[in-house]
Parts: C-alpha cells; structure tokens; sequence
C-alpha cells in the first residue's frame, strides 16, 4: 500500500469527520436532549458512533490508495494529475523529443516503447520524412544551437535549444532530453528545472485556450544525473512548483493535464499530493 494505515494526511482527513460526529454526540450529552425513557440507548448511539467512525477510516484509506484523479489550482488554473492514455486527452498532447528530435526508432537511438517511439511509429510508420519535414520548415533558427554537431553512433546534427516546441496537428513535440555520445538521453537538475520553466512559458504563447496534456517528463529512460533514484513523485511535485513560478495561466475552461501511466499510477501518492495542494 502506498498510503499507510496510520498516514497523516489519512488522520487528518479523519479527524474532520471525528469533529462533526463528536460534536453532535457532544451537543446531545451537553443539553440532555434525549427524554429519560431512552437514555438507555446512549451506550448504543456511542457503540454504533464508534463504529461509523471506524468505518469512515477505512473508507478514507482505501479511497486514499485507489486515487487516479485529482484536481488543483494553481494561481487560477486549473490543473488535473490523473491516470490515463496521453493519446486519448482532448487538446493538444505534449510528446517529449531529444534536443535533435531524432526519428529513427531503432532502439538505439529512440526506443519503440518510449513516449516519442510509440507517437512516431503510430502516426509516421513508413512515412517518417513527413514528420523531418515539418520540423525543418517550422523550426526557428533562434532555438537552433548548432547545426553541424559531430554524432559518431548515428543521428540528426542539428541540435536545438531545450524547451524548444514544434506543434504538429493536435501535438506539442519539444526537445526535452539531451544526448550524451553514446546517445543516451540526460539531464541535471538544474536543466531538468530550466527546461521546465521555459517549457511552460512557450505553451502560454501558443495554446490558444486549449487543453494541454503532458506526460511526467523524465518518467522514462531519461537520466537525471546525480539524482538516478528520483521517483516520478518527486518529478510530479518539480513539475507543479515549476508551473507555479512559471507565467503559464490557462483561462477557463482550459486546463493542464499530466498524464500518469497506468504502470506508474501505483509508485504516486496523490491522496499526498492533494493534501499539500496549498503548498505549491
């Protein structure tokens, strides 16, 4: 179980409801409401008080660790953490690139079962230059760092600024990871927390008050150096803090999305996350 038994958040939760029924049972005892040819029942109404209150304790945990949605507001967006299929949100859906939005899913350089893999080979299968294309021709030279860089294992050589977003129909591709010369995709922290901030600051500037869905970014085979055990809730919360230092504000009734993976959902406290809402 990812929520414990005795887990703070579950306790005071409870204890909102502990208040309300005590306080009744309270109000009875204090005003002596109850006529004296049924007072024989108090021991009872506190028999089943105790019960109930044990029962909304194990209600409260339960829901607790079977939570798959949850819903915040940050400085006056609205913001939704749930499980789900990234493909299947309305709006536009953020797909995570390396900084030279490689295509060649060979398990070498993209793997099939990454985020920008699975995108690629259901939407371009045999047909990938369409995607290179629209790259090339909707690229702004001001994201592009170097155009001729040396990559020995393979690959594009046009390396773009992280952050850097391409909107492709209904999907956001953005140069998220970088690649080492083995090519395998990294980031520091202080890069991981950069590329957030200007990630949600060029949404702003072109989500035209539609839903946008993201997934955990760094929940896959992306590294993040000298922080390799990070869980995907601790992602989840720098992703949250990012956006509320960010200048991101989505107007009603358009909202963010971060998508958990259904693999993923049971490693996340959102019942935790919901709890700390306010301190973000």
């Amino acid at each position: 179980m990812k929520v414990k038994f005795l887990d703070k958040n579950v306790r005071n939760k409870f204890w909102i409801y502990f208040s309300v029924i005590s306080g009744i049972l309270s109000f009875i005892l204090l005003f002596n409401i109850v006529p004296d040819d049924y007072k024989v029942c108090l021991n009872y109404i506190g028999y089943t008080a105790f019960v109930l209150l044990f029962i909304i304790y194990l209600i409260i945990w339960y829901r607790a660790n079977n939570l798959m949605d949850i819903n915040f507001d940050i400085d006056g967006s609205n913001v939704n953490i749930k499980c789900g299929d990234l493909f299947l949100e309305n709006g536009l859906k953020t797909i995570p690139f390396n900084e030279y939005f490689d295509t060649e899913v060979d398990d070498k350089i993209i793997s099939n079962k990454s985020l920008n893999g699975i995108y690629i080979n259901r939407f371009f299968k045999n047909k990938v230059h369409e995607l290179d294309s629209f790259i090339v021709d909707n690229s702004d030279d001001s994201d592009i760092i170097d155009s001729q860089c040396s990559r020995p294992q393979g690959g594009k050589r046009v390396k773009f600024k992280l952050s850097t977003i391409i909107v492709y129909d209904d999907f956001i591709i953005t140069a998220f990871s970088k690649f080492d010369e083995h090519n395998r995709a990294t980031l520091t922290m202080p890069e991981y927390i950069e590329f957030l901030i200007n990630f949600w600051d060029r949404v702003n500037r072109i989500y035209a008050q539609k839903n946008v869905s993201v997934p955990i970014f760094g929940s896959g085979i992306t590294r993040i150096k000298e922080h390799k055990n990070i869980s995907d809730e601790d992602l989840l919360k720098i992703m949250l803090w990012t956006f509320r230092l960010s200048e991101m504000k989505f107007k009603y009734p358009a909202k963010l999305s971060i998508i958990v993976h259904e693999d993923k959902i049971g490693q996340i406290n959102l019942f935790a996350l919901k709890s700390i809402e306010l301190g973000f």
